[in-house]
């Protein structure tokens, strides 16, 4: 018999950050948005919740208790507050899980005792780029080996703190194979634009970076000459964006839910209407359905299964449920939906974002 309880330090953990959730950033994420700033309180304590630091080996510095399953149960509590302040608080994970799942011994012992310190150290990646019909397996980003360097070419958008970052995990093709390689900041060649203006998510600073003849050390490579499994690295950003999008989708059922509950019209809460009570009951089992395929895909990661099928699947349905369930949150709310001073109108931006998401995230 199937069993989804979590178990009890699982139970403490989401126990956490939904309270934090809860009562630190929903405090602040509207103003957040507005300002197009998070609270360097609030970041300093998610990261203090020491997702990443518990999931790093031993002998790097960790608690060496690396879960996929419990990082999807995580992301989704901490996306339910908000998701720029998510997609922020986990951009150490997009180098540091890389390195922990595909990096060579020495390049596990350079980069990943940093992760562990009290800080999180300033790092990022960047594998989207600015074309139509991006393809994370058909970059146009190039890396070309020359004697014992590589040197890239290529943009790259959607590159999350890449303002303040002192190394970027840069994707590019290297002889039609998806590789990694590590960019320190201030890399010749290498140029971080203006920040990039989005339509959601605005807290969460981005920015276009391009590479011109940019020169890094063959050691930088990510796996050195074996290189990385990118169809794995890509499965557990798709599932860490899946769980991040059950949570904004419960955001919006639950707050459209309870605004129906108390929405008075005609003598009585518009959720006793057929039409919005089936509308809210679809929303649920959808989302249920969702986070079961999240589920199900993280379980496999840790059994070191394959799963790109059961994560294709799941990212294509996932970004279709949230999609549609920001969208009826925002119906339910008839007018007020489409005011600022509402916050479903955020969460349906923010939804929009998630087809384009790949890479952003990582667990």
């Amino acid at each position: 018999m199937l069993d989804f309880r979590p178990d009890e330090e699982q139970k403490m953990l989401t126990d956490t950050i939904a309270r934090f959730a809860r009562e630190r950033v929903r405090q602040v994420y509207r103003d957040a948005e507005e300002e197009g700033e998070i609270p360097e309180g609030i970041l300093r304590a998610g990261w203090e919740i020491g997702l990443l630091p518990t999931a790093i080996p031993e002998a790097y510095g960790g608690l060496g208790e690396y879960s996929v399953v419990t990082g999807v149960l995580a992301l989704e509590e901490l996306a339910w507050g908000d998701l720029a302040v998510t997609l922020n608080v986990m951009t150490p994970n997009l180098v540091a899980v890389p390195v922990m799942l595909c990096g060579t011994d020495a390049q596990k012992a350079q980069y990943l005792p940093p992760f562990c310190d009290e800080a999180a150290p300033p790092v990022t990646a960047a594998l989207i780029e600015p074309v139509i019909q991006f393809n994370p397996y058909k970059l146009k980003t190039t890396a070309v080996r020359d004697g014992d360097s590589y040197v890239l070419n290529g943009a790259k958008t959607f590159v999350p703190l890449a303002d303040v970052a002192e190394v970027i995990l840069v994707y590019a093709s290297e002889e039609g194979q998806t590789q990694a390689f590590l960019v320190p900041a201030g890399t010749p060649g290498l140029t971080v634009d203006k920040r990039d203006k989005l339509m959601g998510v605005k807290a969460l600073s981005t920015n276009l970076v391009t590479l011109a003849d940019c020169r890094v050390p063959a050691e930088n490579k990510l796996g050195g000459e074996a290189g990385i499994d990118f169809p794995l690295l890509l499965n557990h950003s798709r599932v860490a964006l899946g769980a991040m999008a059950v949570g904004v989708a419960r955001a919006g059922l639950e707050y459209a839910r309870d605004y129906a509950k108390q929405r008075v019209q005609f003598g009585e809460p518009i959720a006793h209407r057929q039409s919005i009570a089936f509308m809210l009951a679809d929303m649920a089992t959808e989302i249920d359905e969702a986070r079961l395929l999240v589920w199900e895909a993280a379980w496999l990661l840790d059994q070191g299964q394959n799963v790109t099928r059961e994560a294709t699947i799941m990212k294509q349905q996932v970004d279709r449920v949230v999609m549609q369930v920001a969208d009826r949150a925002v119906q339910v709310l008839g007018g007020y939906g489409y005011i600022r001073e509402y916050p479903v109108e955020l969460w349906l931006r923010n939804a929009r974002g998630f087809v384009s998401f790949d890479g952003l995230a990582i667990i």
